[in-house]
């Protein structure tokens, strides 16, 4: 039987620079699916884009080579990830004038 994990990394929190997610530790899994929903964009050219990065260890960071966006309006998008180490995050960044998003980002696993 496969195990199955969801995770909130980021609550209705909102994002006006770059950032990072939480990491989450899945090394257990075969297969992880980011789910980003915007619920919230404002400011002038408002532009979110990102980068999956991989940790053997929590700390140090490298990119994985998948990447999403631009995104620059409400709604739901998702970045499914294979071959990965220990560790997930993603990397983020927020571009435009006065830029805000409104986000929920969720990691699911299964292994």
């Amino acid at each position: 039987m496969k195990q199955f994990n969801a995770a909130h990394l980021e609550v209705k929190k909102e994002f006006s620079e770059d950032f990072q997610t939480h990491p989450f530790e899945c090394g257990w899994a075969d297969e992880a699916i980011f789910y980003l929903m915007v619920e919230g964009v404002s400011g002038e050219n408002a532009t979110l884009e990102g980068a999956v990065e991989l940790s053997h260890d929590g700390v140090n960071w490298a990119a994985e080579g998948t990447t999403f966006g631009p995104l620059m309006k409400k709604g739901l998008i998702f970045v499914r990830v294979n071959h990965f180490g220990n560790w997930l995050r993603l990397s983020c960044k927020v571009s435009g004038e006065e830029p805000v998003f409104r986000l929920l980002i969720q990691i699911a696993l299964k292994g």
